[in-house]
């Protein structure tokens, strides 16, 4: 091209701002620098891959092409495979929420769910509540929204109902986005009663609830809470999103949607625009998984597996972490809240752990607002309880 040409060439127009405005994840950017041979790393939110029911899953690919290839290779329907709609609403059903297979919609992993309903839900400016600290992943989708996203104040068991209220009244958001159970980051549960609240409140001041559970099969101890969903006044504003990836295998995207009916779809129209339908094969290979084996049984060794991995973290921190720091004792889920003593910071610390070959999640990402530096999220599933007592050891010499 001649010189002169070129000069004349004028630049494309830019992104859309939202594109501009919202950033990365942090943690995805550290799960790149723990990837080095060696490392040790409390991290990354990771099901243990030597605790996938790799033989029953094979099978179950077998048989989806077994049974018709030709189906399994073609287009589907956008809401999902009858057979693992149906699977997935006897399983809700059998948690205490009546749900029938036309109140599913199969979404490629929960994450897609969420995206799903807030484009649904969201217009540039509305107000979207969030527990505080909460997941990174839904703080970068309202960001897309161009939401305005307000934290709602929590304590150690979450959602303060009281300062709920005040904050609906007051801000007129358009929904609360919660991880009710073992929440991500902090492990914590929202009790019943509380549930009930945030529920009674949703319905008398107008108000969608977006109620994210990809843990609540991971207890370890205590017993079951019922879903947000299911308590008086939720009924007809609970968008439920429910994944595989922590009970069968993250790699098969995979994840569902219980909402009612004008809002489940509203997001089949916006699912058809993102992607047509959930990959075809891997919904037919679930829904055989599903039919043949006991997924409850394997779930039941996973939480024997993570248990026992919990307890090695929980009894390592103390001599981990400097003197004066704290933590908590989630009853299920992938991880431990931790705050380290005055004076001290988190994003420092991991700087350090880095240098001894380990690694966690400073907090401060997860905040909405001023964030709390000394903050830190520790992931016990990825490895054993001999690997996360090195790792502690790693992390005692970093520290000290």
């Amino acid at each position: 091209m001649p010189a002169a040409a070129a000069s004349a060439l004028t630049s494309p127009p830019a992104f859309a701002s939202r594109a501009a405005s919202v950033g990365g994840s942090p943690v995805r950017e550290i799960l790149a620098l723990t990837e080095r041979p060696g490392v040790i790393s409390f991290a990354g939110g990771l099901p243990a891959p030597e605790l996938f029911d790799t033989e029953g899953l094979r099978a179950a690919y077998d048989a989806a092409f077994a049974v018709s290839a030709r189906r399994a290779l073609q287009y589907s329907t956008t809401e999902g495979a009858p057979e693992l709609r149906e699977a997935v609403a006897r399983r809700a059903a059998a948690r205490g929420l009546p749900t029938g297979a036309d109140d599913v919609l199969v979404t490629s992993g929960s994450q897609q769910a969420l995206t799903l309903i807030t484009a649904v839900l969201v217009e540039p400016g509305d107000v979207v509540l969030v527990e505080n600290p909460t997941y990174l992943a839904a703080l970068q989708c309202f960001g897309l929204a161009g939401a305005r996203v307000v934290a709602v104040p929590c304590d150690a068991e979450g959602i303060i109902p009281e300062a709920l209220e005040e904050i609906v009244a007051r801000e007129r958001p358009k929904l609360l986005y919660t991880i009710p159970t073992f929440q991500n980051p902090t492990g914590r549960t929202l009790p019943g009663a509380r549930r009930a609240a945030v529920a009674q409140i949703a319905a008398r001041l107008g108000l969608w609830l977006v109620e994210d559970d990809p843990y609540g099969d991971l207890r370890y101890e205590g017993t079951d809470v019922p879903w947000l969903a299911a308590h008086p006044g939720a009924e007809d504003r609970t968008a439920l999103l429910g994944s595989f990836s922590k009970i069968m295998a993250p790699g098969l995207r995979l994840g569902w949607l219980r909402a009612p009916e004008a809002l489940r779809r509203a997001a089949v129209v916006t699912k058809q625009a993102a992607d047509l339908h959930t990959s075809t094969v891997d919904q037919l290979a679930a829904a055989h998984y599903l039919s043949a084996v006991d997924l409850d049984a394997h779930v039941a060794t996973v939480r024997a597996a993570y248990r026992d991995r919990r307890d090695a973290l929980l009894a390592g921190l103390v001599d981990a972490l400097p003197p004066g720091s704290v933590w908590n004792r989630p009853e299920g889920g992938m991880f431990v809240w931790a705050r380290l003593p005055e004076a001290h910071d988190a994003a420092a610390l991991f700087k350090a752990a880095l240098g001894h070959d380990v690694a966690f999640v400073p907090g401060s990402p997860f905040f909405t607002g001023p964030p709390d530096p000394r903050t830190l999220r520790l992931s016990f599933t990825t490895h054993t309880p001999e690997e996360i007592t090195e790792g502690l050891a790693r992390l005692a010499r970093a520290a000290g």
